[in-house]
């Protein structure tokens, strides 16, 4: 399985570089020889995210051929800086998502990304969450809110705000490659992963 998390400048920093740690951490232990990338969609080699990390991307979304998008939130109730508010109006990068699904590639998103996903009407009809301040956008989009941490419907996945991405994140490592391994992973990191999750 191949990954790709994708950055735009104001992406908050917890909803990208959280799950990346924990899938790769998942990869390591399952030793398996699939990866986890940071892209852009443009391909521009690195962003700054909401709190003023700077951050490298790997490549461009779409170019290494991923089974998984992962898209972060961050910066939708402001609408005068970066974030997922300013990508959503902009529109490209839902196209490209959209593109991408159309062409069998899963969509998980975090927090606000969420809307990034609903934006082309990908959560239709569908079970999903996000981030508590976009709720009413979410439903507005079409979606199915659900009080829960994180959702799969299989091909797409959402989790609520922040650090829930980490719940989708082990989530994730326990669906591709098992309980024992997921086991390990949240030992590494002394966490403990929040098991509200709906599988759909």
């Amino acid at each position: 399985m191949n990954v790709e998390i994708v950055l735009y400048e104001g992406f908050d920093e917890l909803d990208a570089v959280g799950p990346y740690e924990v899938l790769a951490n998942g990869f390591r232990y399952a030793d398996s020889e699939g990866r986890v990338q940071m892209v852009t969609r443009d391909g521009r080699d690195a962003v700054t995210a909401s709190h003023g990390l700077r951050v490298g991307a790997d490549g461009r979304l779409g170019d290494g051929d991923p089974d998984l998008v992962v898209v972060p939130g961050g910066g939708w109730s402001d609408h005068d800086s970066p974030g997922a508010r300013a990508e959503y109006d902009d529109g490209r990068l839902p196209t490209r998502l959209a593109e991408l699904y159309d062409a069998g590639v899963s969509l998980a998103s975090v927090c606000t990304g969420g809307m990034l996903v609903a934006k082309p009407g990908l959560f239709e009809d569908r079970p999903a969450i996000t981030h508590a301040s976009a709720l009413d956008d979410l439903a507005a989009a079409g979606a199915d809110v659900r009080d829960v941490r994180v959702v799969d419907t299989g091909d797409l996945l959402s989790a609520g705000g922040v650090t829930s991405g980490l719940d989708l994140a082990f989530h994730l490592v326990e669906r591709e490659f098992g309980e024992r391994v997921a086991d390990r992973v949240a030992r590494e990191m002394e966490y403990e992963p929040n098991d509200d999750v709906l599988v759909v």
